[in-house]
């Protein structure tokens, strides 16, 4: 069995809800976001789990939704990187028909990251 990823990026901000007047984060703030989709699986004749280049679907998606935006405005839920990392793990399973996808982890800095593994 392999493993590959792929990163893509976006700008956004967002506020999040039920924290303590004196929490940073319940105020908006902004980060440069970093997704990666994480795909696994044996190789095909040409030795590729999946070919990078047919992630561009995600990356398009990615753009047109959250990139420059204020994700409160975008989703339902409170836009912890946790609940996004799910969200857009079915995004991914949507827009790339096919794709062995496993994973998706959003970094919110080089530092944090949260994963979504069903």
């Amino acid at each position: 069995m392999f493993t590959i990823a792929k990163t893509f990026t976006f700008s956004a901000s967002h506020q999040l809800e039920g924290l303590p007047p004196d929490h940073p984060c319940c105020r908006v703030h902004g980060h440069n976001y970093s997704v990666d989709v994480e795909l696994s699986g044996q190789t095909n004749e040409v030795g590729f789990v999946w070919d990078y280049r047919a992630l561009d679907p995600f990356k398009v998606w990615l753009d047109a939704t959250v990139d420059h935006r204020h994700l409160n405005d975008v989703v339902v839920f409170n836009p912890t990187a946790e609940y996004l990392a799910e969200w857009m793990f079915v995004r991914a399973i949507n827009v790339l028909l096919g794709a062995p996808i496993r994973a998706v982890r959003v970094h919110e800095t080089d530092r944090t990251v949260a994963e979504y593994r069903p």
